[in-house]
């Protein structure tokens, strides 16, 4: 399945200014008022595209966001993401925004864009509704006093009551301290905005490769936490295929307090769920739900046409929207279970703008996975995925995942010569249907599956040909980068 990746341009919202209560209310002007420019929403998955490998670079570079093989660069690399593909959930660009909400630069001095005159329509709410609170309480206090009705007041305020660890206002208190909420921009000026997570006490943060792609190569990252502080950071490596990046802050903090990492292997169905992000802009939100499904295949990409990522996903029902790619999703004990990256969407906007949100679907890279490469980043600044040393066809099916006749781009043998897949005995037409206990119904679930083992794993093949079901055990391969 695929879905969208967060992430287009929605400008950080600036303060409004306070709403005059004591002056007559200006004449509306006449006409239609003017419209801020509304950020894309996220996209569909990518068209599949034959022929990629299965490698952690051909097969998973076959969907969308990886592939590459593990012997030598296929020239049919990068391929092009699958039909489809969910949207980031946050990511700091793309025109089809997912995750993560992108922004535009905005020009010394130019008034506020669309960004702005929602934070305008916020502040009115908010200042409109705390007049009519006051006349109000004004009134119900002479109605009081005239007709001797009578109130209950509590005995604490909310202020007072004491929020235990496991309800959600008391995780959500500890975790919020260590969530930042990133801002990506290139040297052209284009950018978005994105959300991490302290992951160690050397200031590594943790957060969607889509979040900060845009700077990758020169640009700007700044990670500001909910106290207000706001750090430069650097990008220390990214790994496209997982859709997952590590960046530094620059004169890191002593206090800082890095997330506890939970079990994504032991989270079951209904379990509940807490996501925290910067949806359209609006940073350290939480939000809840429950865990809808596990092991979920699902290849999202930004909908710009760039390559796809690939993922066996927790899905969850906690509200997602553009902004919170990178975020954590948390258990109830506030342990890290997963990344939020992508979220299925209607294509109608919210907010007042074209950007796709929240319908429910949202999706995670299980912490288990996304650790081991964060670890594998820090460490090196690069990437390892585990292959089979095959490509696969990218078409979507429901019968299983198709070894190649033909090797991606005609450029390469389907089968790689002493890989893993070839020691194996496997062939060219071959069709897997499942992956250990795993059912495979096309080839970006099965690149999502290899992608959630290491290098060395042993894993067990169901394969079908001549109509002839078979099994075979089959050593993991590696390959180091995306490219």
């Amino acid at each position: 399945m695929s879905t969208e990746n967060e992430g287009t341009a929605v400008p950080p919202a600036p303060s409004a200014p306070p709403v005059p209560v004591d002056a007559p209310a200006a004449p509306a002007p006449q006409g239609q008022p003017p419209q801020g420019q509304a950020p894309q929403g996220p996209g569909p998955y990518g068209q599949e595209s034959q022929g990629q490998s299965a490698h952690g670079q051909g097969a998973p570079g076959d969907v969308a966001h990886h592939g590459v093989s593990s012997s030598a660069p296929d020239p049919s690399w990068p391929p092009p993401p699958p039909p489809g593909s969910p949207a980031y959930g946050g990511d700091g660009s793309g025109s089809g925004g997912g995750w993560g909400s992108s922004y535009q630069q905005p020009a010394p001095k130019s008034g506020r864009g669309r960004g702005g005159l929602v934070a305008a329509i916020l502040v009115a709410a908010l200042a409109a509704g705390g007049l009519g609170g006051g006349l109000g309480y004004t009134l119900a206090k002479n109605n009081d006093e005239n007709s001797g009705s009578t109130t209950v007041s509590a005995s604490t305020s909310g202020g007072d009551v004491k929020r235990d660890p496991g309800t959600v206002a008391g995780v959500a208190a500890k975790a919020l301290p260590s969530t930042v909420t990133i801002e990506a921009e290139s040297n052209s000026g284009e950018g978005g905005t994105g959300t991490g997570f302290v992951f160690d006490k050397q200031g590594h943060i943790v957060t969607n490769n889509h979040v900060v792609a845009g700077a990758v190569d020169g640009g700007k990252l700044t990670a500001t936490f909910p106290s207000g502080k706001k750090y430069d950071a650097e990008v220390v490596g990214h790994a496209q295929g997982y859709d997952v990046a590590v960046i530094k802050l620059k004169n890191t903090p002593n206090d800082l307090k890095p997330l506890t990492l939970g079990d994504s292997d032991k989270v079951a169905v209904g379990d509940a769920t807490i996501a925290i992000g910067a949806p359209f802009g609006l940073s350290d939100t939480v939000t809840t739900g429950i865990i809808s499904a596990k092991n979920r295949p699902v290849a999202s990409s930004d909908g710009s046409g760039s390559q796809a990522s690939y993922m066996s996903a927790l899905q969850t029902d906690a509200s997602i929207n553009p902004g919170n790619s990178g975020g954590p999703l948390l258990d109830a004990q506030g342990n890290v279970i997963g990344i939020n990256s992508a979220i299925q969407s209607t294509g109608n906007g919210g907010f007042g703008t074209g950007q796709s949100g929240s319908i429910g679907l949202g999706f995670a890279i299980p912490i288990n996975q996304a650790e081991y490469v964060a670890q594998e980043l820090i460490k090196t600044g690069k990437p390892v995925y585990a292959k089979i040393g095959a490509s696969v066809s990218l078409d979507d099916t429901s019968g299983g995942a198709q070894i190649s006749k033909e090797g991606a781009g005609g450029a390469a043998a389907p089968v790689e010569p002493g890989g893993p897949a070839a020691k194996a005995g496997l062939k060219p037409g071959d069709v897997i249907t499942k992956l250990d206990d795993r059912v495979i119904d096309s080839g970006p679930t099965l690149i999502g599956e290899i992608w959630t083992h290491q290098p060395g794993d042993k894993v067990t093949i169901t394969y079908e040909r001549d109509g002839k079901q078979h099994t075979v055990d089959v050593t993991l391969g590696s390959r180091i980068g995306d490219n």
